[in-house]
């Protein structure tokens, strides 16, 4: 099974910020996929909608043997166990969220479907707390 090398970008806006986003970590590590490399931990502001909560965000370079959809699945079903359960794609806008874990890259992979995009442009060219993340670890 060949390896493949995969941005994420975590971030959480409720409860125990920190503790969410570790905990999210740990999840994918006990999945045995092994994270490279992990960012500073940066607050913001939310983005694209209005909240009184400041999101705590952290970057991470893991290695995985899954595909992008799978990779997708299973992020998924962490911020599910974890308690999201509105996803902006379904609900076609943002609100605070326990956790939430963003596929930013994965290689040098070109990849859209109404489920995905690889890259996440938004994150690489528009976002300046993704920015800032992004910036030392890729």
């Amino acid at each position: 099974m060949s390896q493949h090398k995969v941005v994420l970008l975590l971030g959480s806006n409720l409860g125990n910020q920190k503790k969410n986003l570790e905990t999210a970590l740990q999840k994918i590590k006990e999945e045995g996929i092994e994270i490279l490399q992990i960012s500073e931990f940066l607050t913001s502001k939310p983005v694209e909608f209005v909240s009184s909560n400041i999101f705590c965000n952290i970057a991470s370079i893991i290695s995985t043997s899954l595909s992008p959809i799978q990779l997708l699945d299973f992020v998924k079903s962490i911020e599910f166990e974890m308690g999201r359960n509105n996803d902006s794609k379904v609900t076609g806008g943002y609100a605070d969220r326990v956790i939430d874990i963003d596929i930013v890259k994965y290689n040098e992979l070109k990849f859209i479907s109404g489920r995905l995009e690889i890259p996440h442009k938004k994150h690489l060219f528009e976002r300046e707390f993704s920015k800032i993340l992004l910036k030392d670890l890729i």
